[in-house]
């Protein structure tokens, strides 16, 4: 395993997760995300904490995402793709049922939804980015 690129794709790959996620929430879905908040009677902007710790994850991601690359990707052809795919379902998917089943009515559909389509793309594309740079030794 050549340690320094899976670090280097692992980056490449986060910042593209948050380059998405800063369009798809920052952009796509404030609106309705700031009304939801609005209708619940709370602050519609979070903190610094609560975004430094988001970016952080989102880059850990990226970079479990190119350590399981490096892990098989000689052993599978698509497995940027693979790998994507497991992300995608163990985050976004994850995250959006958790909110739809047991915060029922909390959120607007688009607001819980939408990320998980967004993310079913991007997710996937991530690691095709990270596997770019990705080399045996």
């Amino acid at each position: 395993m050549n340690t320094p690129r899976v670090v280097a794709g692992g980056l490449l790959a986060g910042l593209v997760l948050n380059i998405g996620e800063g369009v798809l929430h920052g952009v796509l879905l404030a609106a309705p995300t700031a009304d939801a908040m609005q209708t619940l009677g709370k602050n519609a902007t979070g903190g610094a904490l609560g975004l430094t710790l988001l970016v952080l994850i989102t880059f850990a991601q990226g970079l479990v995402g190119m350590w399981l690359y490096a892990a098989i990707a000689p052993a599978r052809p698509l497995a940027a793709v693979t790998i994507g795919s497991a992300l995608w379902l163990l985050s976004v998917a994850y995250s959006a049922i958790y909110l739809y089943a047991g915060f029922p009515g909390v959120f607007p559909d688009g607001v819980v939804w939408w990320p998980v389509a967004w993310g079913w793309a991007e997710y996937p594309l991530a690691m095709i980015a990270g596997a770019s740079v990705y080399k045996e030794k």
